[in-house]
């Protein structure tokens, strides 16, 4: 007992509330279908049970009226005792308003109403008197009503023209007489019509409201998981401006929604504290490092060897090139980097090789550009400066008279951007598939390709470094 319950747990478990909400519409509607069959079934076997008593009741009655009994025998009963008995039996079962009947079989057949008499009897000489089908339909016993009872259903044209009937029939030997008496059974009946008619309509409103409500409830859950999903995604590539709906969201979600704004509000708070000691970092190094930089120059100027002035010089090159990633880091913090505009990554890429192509040209290195009408959301100032590192890693990693290829286009995925060279590649490359001295010289292949990556990341895209055979192809993958 205790798996089943666990296991209809898990099943509910499982279970949207759409779902649930379906179900016990669906449910409900099989419950006042089934109690209205069952009604149905009571309501007729009551009415059966009242013609089963009718006719026992006629039967009495037929048997005391004809005067006859078991000293009847075949030997006694004559022609004119056939004849006699036929005669009685119409006149019997004709008379108008016979008293305990209900209605007549005029009004039986013209309503479709119970309630009338019908008689056979069967003599040992003679032709039979009464209605012959009483005789020839069998029937099924049906000993829950009486004993020698039996249920027939007459055809349409049998005792009616135009419509069937059902009786309850009592078969019994009188003598040397066969004896059969019935009752028409009563159908429903107007107001039962009515009662089934109003069940069948409840359980259609109650189906119907029960699936309006489960679809209002879909669609309400789904457009509140649209909107924290929203909130979620603008996160992602940092955007706090947008919180999920806590009022408005269905009550399911109001706890989910509230938790994920606290948990926005604690990131934007960290985020804040990080960019404030950024621009302290940023503010304590610009001086030394300019400092330096002019100190650099100096000793660069009153040098007295080559080597001295050479050394000076790739002095200054660090230099530039340590604040060069201190203002590109700085850039990824900047107000600017949390307005997202539609960006035309074809016309970034076509503008990076158009910047590169005469330092290209100068090396005899060929630019290739296959690129097709291609829109992401971002901000353009920082994909723009990704694409221009991509390209520029590319050129100068390339070797003279080599091959540098730039493609923009959208597949399955999304859009897509790929910068390919046929330069040294990445170390490693004939190491076996996992080693992890693979993906470390994947993520060094080029100085630019760490601040490529958090734009990208910023973007909500990944960056991939496959092997071009020779060289590398970095490959920008953005979602839809």
């Amino acid at each position: 007992m205790g798996g089943l319950v666990s296991l209809a747990t898990g099943w509910l478990a499982r279970r949207t509330a759409t779902q649930l909400a379906a179900g016990i519409a669906v449910l409900s509607a099989l419950a006042l279908g089934g109690s209205l069959l069952v009604t149905g079934a009571a309501v007729r076997l009551e009415q059966r049970q009242t013609a089963a008593l009718a006719a026992l009741d006629d039967y009495g009655e037929m048997v005391e009226k004809l005067g006859v009994g078991s000293d009847m025998t075949h030997g006694s009963v004559t022609a004119a005792d056939a004849i006699y008995l036929s005669n009685w039996l119409e006149a019997f079962q004709n008379a108008p308003g016979r008293e305990g009947e209900a209605r007549s079989l005029e009004e039986t057949c013209r309503t479709g109403r119970g309630g009338a008499g019908v008689r056979f009897i069967r003599g040992p000489v003679g032709p039979p008197a009464g209605l012959p089908a009483l005789e020839t339909v069998r029937g099924a016993r049906a000993p829950g009503l009486g004993a020698d009872v039996w249920l027939v259903r007459l055809k349409a044209g049998t005792l009616c023209r135009s419509r069937p009937v059902e009786a309850v029939v009592v078969r019994r030997s009188v003598g040397a007489l066969e004896v059969a008496v019935g009752r028409v059974v009563d159908r429903s009946g107007t107001a039962w019509a009515r009662a089934v008619a109003a069940v069948v309509g409840l359980g259609v409103l109650l189906l119907a409201a029960g699936l309006g409500v489960a679809t209002y409830a879909r669609r309400r859950l789904t457009s509140a998981v649209a909107e924290v999903s929203r909130a979620l995604d603008r996160a992602a590539v940092g955007d706090f401006s947008v919180r999920a709906p806590e009022t408005g969201a269905a009550p399911e979600l109001v706890e989910l929604s509230a938790r994920v704004n606290q948990t926005l509000d604690r990131l934007e708070e960290l985020l804040a504290w990080l960019r404030d000691s950024a621009d302290q970092l940023a503010h304590d190094f610009r001086t030394p490092l300019a400092r330096a930089a002019a100190r650099l120059d100096r000793l660069a100027a009153k040098a007295g060897t080559p080597e001295t002035r050479e050394l000076a010089a790739e002095a200054r090159r660090d230099l530039d090139a340590l604040i060069r990633a201190m203002n590109e880091a700085m850039a990824l913090r900047d107000g600017e980097a949390w307005s997202f505009d539609n960006v035309r990554l074809d016309v970034l890429a076509a503008q990076a090789v158009e910047l590169y192509r005469p330092l290209a040209e100068q090396r005899g290195i060929t630019m290739d550009l296959d690129i097709q009408e291609t829109t992401v959301l971002g901000v353009p100032s920082l994909l723009q400066r990704a694409v221009a590192n991509l390209v520029d890693n590319a050129v100068k990693f390339s070797p003279d008279g080599g091959r540098v290829a730039v493609s923009v286009g959208r597949d399955d995925r999304g859009p897509w951007l790929a910068v390919a060279d046929e330069g040294p590649g990445f170390a490693g490359e004939d190491a076996p598939p996992g080693d992890p001295a693979v993906g470390e010289a994947r993520e060094s292949h080029g100085m630019g390709l760490a601040f490529v990556r958090a734009i990208l990341r910023r973007h909500g895209a990944s960056m991939t470094i496959g092997d071009a055979r020779p060289g590398a192809v970095v490959t920008a993958h953005f979602s839809r």
